[in-house]
C-alpha cells in the first residue's frame, strides 16, 4: 500500500517515505509507526496499538515511545510544537492530523532492478604480495576494508554477504579487497604488522584510482582504516566502522584465550561438520539461520590454510592504533553489537570519546558478524547509508 498525506508518500511495500519529492532516511520503528498511523488514519493510535504492532508486543517505556513519535514528526516535516501532521491526543495516544490517501500497489508487478556485477582485477602492495581487489556498483567511491579472512568470488555468492554487497554497490561504486594470505590473493603470508595491511590497503586505492574516498570497515579492519586515515587524511571522506577496536585481543585478555581459539582452528580448519569450526562460527554470528552459518563456515574452508587463519589471527590481536587516534580528521560512524562477543562494545564507546569528530550508534545485538537474518541488520545499515550518503 502506498499512502499520500501531506507533501509525503509512504510507500509500504518498498519501505521508502518520500517527501517534497526527496527520500527521507527513517528508522525501521519510526518508518512502521508511520505506516501504522497512516493505515488507521483517521482513527486514533492509542500506546497499546503501537507496541503490539510496531515493537510485536514487547513493553517499552514512555520515553521510547515519545521518542519514536517525535522522530515519525521530524520524518514528515512535522515538530511537537506544530503537530500539523501528526496530533497526540494527551494520555490517550496519536492519530494523522492530515487525509490520507491510500492507492492499493501492485505486489506482483516486478520490481525494475540493475544488475549489478563484479570485476576482479590484481595489484602488487610496496612487499612484493599480490592482492586481488574487485570493483562493483557506480556512484561515489567506498573501499570496504578487508576481513580476517574473505574470499571474492564466494562473498559474491554468499547468503552473508552479497546483501551488504548489493546495498553498497546500488549507489556507489565499491571496492573491497582479500587480504594478504587469504581469498583470491597471493596465499602465502609474509610480513603482518598493522603497517602491512595499511600498506595494503593504500595499495588497492591506489590501483583503483581512488583519491579521496569513504571506507566502510568491519572488526579488525578497523584499526587499519584508523591508520590509514591518519597517515592520509586529505583522502578520507567519512569512515564507516563497525564493531571495531583500539587494541586487539592480545593486549585486553588472557594470552590462553587466543591459544584456545587458534587450536580450535587447527583443529577444526577445512573439516566439513566439523563441531569445533561450527562453535567457532557461532561465537562470531549467534542469530545466523543454518544457512547462513554454513556459507560462513564454507569462506573459511576455501579462503586460507589453518596456520595462515591461525597466524593472521594473533597478528590482528596484537593491534594497537591507541598512539594515532588524535590525527583522524575524518567523520567517523561507530556501529556497535551491545552484546558483541569478539570485541566488546566499550571498544567503541572508547574510540567515541577519544575521536575528534565521532558518531556512536550501539545496535541490539549478539552478533559481531550483523546476517541479514538479524533483525537489526536492516536499521544498522540504514544508518551506515544515511551516514555516507552525506559525503556524496
Amino acid at each position: 500500500m502506498i499512502y499520500h498525506f501531506a507533501d509525503c508518500q509512504l510507500d509500504a511495500r518498498a519501505h521508502v517515505l518520500m517527501r517534497d519529492g526527496q527520500e527521507v532516511h527513517t528508522e525501521p520503528q519510526v518508518f512502521d509507526l508511520l505506516v501504522l498511523l497512516a493505515r488507521m488514519a483517521p482513527a486514533l493510535v492509542t500506546q497499546d496499538d503501537m507496541i503490539a504492532e510496531v515493537w510485536k508486543g514487547r513493553i517499552v517505556s514512555d520515553s521510547t515511545l515519545a521518542a519514536r513519535v517525535n522522530a515519525a514528526r521530524k520524518a514528515v516535516g512535522d515538530s511537537g510544537a506544530a503537530q500539523g501532521v501528526i496530533r497526540t491526543i494527551p494520555r490517550r495516544g496519536v492519530q494523522m492530523a492530515v487525509p490520507v490517501d491510500a492507492v492499493a500497489d501492485a505486489p506482483h508487478a516486478p520490481q525494475p532492478t540493475r544488475k549489478i556485477n563484479q570485476v576482479i582485477r590484481y595489484t602488487t602492495s610496496c612487499d612484493g604480495t599480490r592482492l586481488a581487489f574487485a570493483e562493483s556498483g557506480e556512484g561515489p567511491p567506498i573501499l570496504r576494508g578487508s576481513h580476517w579472512l574473505s574470499h571474492l568470488e564466494h562473498d559474491w555468492k554468499s547468503p552473508v554477504w552479497r546483501p551488504l554487497l548489493d546495498r553498497l554497490s546500488a549507489r556507489h561504486r565499491l571496492v573491497r579487497y582479500d587480504p594478504r594470505g587469504t581469498g583470491l590473493s597471493d596465499r602465502t603470508l609474509r610480513g603482518g604488522d598493522l603497517e602491512d595491511f595499511v600498506a595494503d590497503l593504500t595499495a588497492v586505492a591506489d590501483a583503483a584510482g581512488l583519491e579521496r574516498f569513504s571506507i566502510f570497515a568491519a572488526s579488525q579492519s578497523a584499526p587499519v582504516a584508523l591508520a590509514f586515515a591518519a597517515a592520509h587524511p586529505d583522502r578520507v571522506s567519512r569512515m564507516v566502522l563497525i564493531g571495531g577496536f583500539i587494541r586487539g585481543t592480545k593486549h585486553r585478555q588472557d594470552a590462553s584465550v587466543g591459544d584456545a581459539m587458534n587450536e580450535m582452528i587447527r583443529s577444526g580448519w577445512g573439516k566439513i561438520g566439523s563441531p569445533l569450526m561450527q562453535a567457532f562460527s557461532t561465537i562470531y554470528m549467534p542469530t545466523a539461520t543454518p544457512e547462513e552459518l554454513s556459507s560462513f563456515v564454507e569462506m573459511k574452508q576455501i579462503s586460507a590454510v589453518p596456520e595462515t587463519a591461525a597466524q593472521l589471527r594473533s597478528l590482528i590481536a596484537g593491534f594497537d592504533v591507541s598512539d594515532i587516534l588524535d590525527k583522524v580528521t575524518a567523520p567517523v560512524l561507530l556501529l556497535h553489537a551491545d552484546r558483541d562477543a569478539v570485541h566488546p562494545v566499550s571498544e567503541s564507546q572508547e574510540l567515541a570519546a577519544r575521536l575528534s569528530n565521532a558518531t556512536f550508534h550501539m545496535v541490539d545485538s549478539p552478533s559481531h558478524v550483523m546476517v541479514p537474518s538479524d533483525a537489526n541488520w536492516r536499521e544498522a545499515l540504514q544508518a551506515a547509508q544515511a551516514f555516507l550518503s552525506a559525503a556524496d
